[in-house]
């Protein structure tokens, strides 16, 4: 059977899609665009801050908002899932844990960001 060799690497690539660290790539990946679409947000916050107390005091009232809330505690776990993916990223490239701790430090990663989003969501009630 003849294949055109770009089909047995499109193959490979969906057969990598059901392996813990194709995702753990892709979360940590999305986890950083996600934030960097969040900081002009950030920036605005502290535009209003730099602006006078009535303006940040109007920003603060509209982020009391249930859905800001829900935004802030994703925001925490995006932070958290991106830092863990990178201590998990630095433990491989520095300590050679490729194939023998990989899932546990995708486990770890994602229970230590899972926390710290639980630990925020607990102190926004």
């Amino acid at each position: 059977m003849n294949v055109a060799p770009g089909m047995v690497a499109r193959r490979a690539g969906w057969a990598a899609r059901g392996h813990g660290g194709w995702w753990a790539f892709a979360v940590h990946r999305i986890s950083g665009i996600a934030l960097s679409v969040f900081l002009p947000v950030h920036f605005l916050a502290l535009a209003q801050a730099l602006a006078g107390e009535a303006a940040l005091d109007g920003f603060l009232r509209w982020t009391e908002r249930p859905w800001v809330k829900v935004s802030e505690i994703v925001l925490v776990f995006l932070l958290a899932v991106h830092l863990a993916g990178g201590v998990r990223l630095l433990a491989i490239e520095f300590g050679g844990y490729v194939s023998r701790w990989q899932p546990t430090l995708i486990a770890a990663a994602f229970a230590v960001s899972l926390a710290a989003a639980l630990a925020f969501a607990l102190n926004l009630v």
